[in-house]
């Protein structure tokens, strides 16, 4: 079985954090979960970024991509859209659609707000439209997860969110971690059922 790509933006940090809580769901479920990132990108012209990022993930190749089992996409949002970091690297991946490389993998998303409704539901459904482009199985969160029908911050049905609040400084909620872990566990455990 090979691993889960657990792909995201982050700016200020929540993004990231998200995507190790979902990276210990997957790793808990038995599959590797592979971490990655996209670096920014620029309005005026295309900056080369470093090969390696200063911190955190190495940047995403279309080959991380196209040989992963599942995918977890997460992006802060922006006015109720992925941010551009992210829907760039995703038009670049035209090839891989092409060769139907990501058809019947299952993918799941997540996102972080600075509010409770700055735009979490139709971020994470801005993140499924290529997705299921590409013939990937959206895989979301049951009620089945109690937090679901108890949160006061972020969690959706959708794919897990992050209340971050306006300066970043709400910290994760306990039931955020276990949305994002569970979003994880499911990846793998769906990868696993469909290999």
């Amino acid at each position: 079985m090979s691993y889960i790509l657990v792909l995201y933006y982050s700016r200020y940090g929540a993004t990231a954090d998200m995507a190790r809580h979902v990276a210990r769901g997957v790793e808990e479920a038995g599959l590797e979960a592979r971490l990655r990132t996209v670096p920014e990108i620029s309005a005026e012209c295309e900056a080369v970024a470093p090969a390696v990022p200063d911190s955190g993930a190495p940047y995403v190749t279309l080959e991380d991509v196209q040989h992963c089992a599942g995918l977890a996409l997460g992006s802060p949002t922006r006015f109720g859209n992925m941010a551009a970091p992210l829907k760039y690297f995703l038009d670049s991946t035209s090839s891989l659609w092409m060769q139907g490389a990501l058809i019947n993998k299952p993918a799941g998303v997540f996102t972080s707000t600075s509010s409770l409704h700055g735009g979490q539901e139709t971020t994470l459904m801005s993140m499924m439209i290529p997705l299921l482009h590409h013939g990937m199985m959206i895989v979301g969160l049951p009620y089945s997860e109690a937090d679901l029908l108890q949160t006061q911050a972020g969690g959706t049905p959708y794919g897990p969110s992050h209340v971050a609040g306006a300066n970043n400084d709400h910290p994760f909620t306990d039931g955020e971690k276990r949305l994002c872990q569970a979003l994880g566990r499911r990846l793998a455990t769906t990868a696993r059922a469909l290999s």
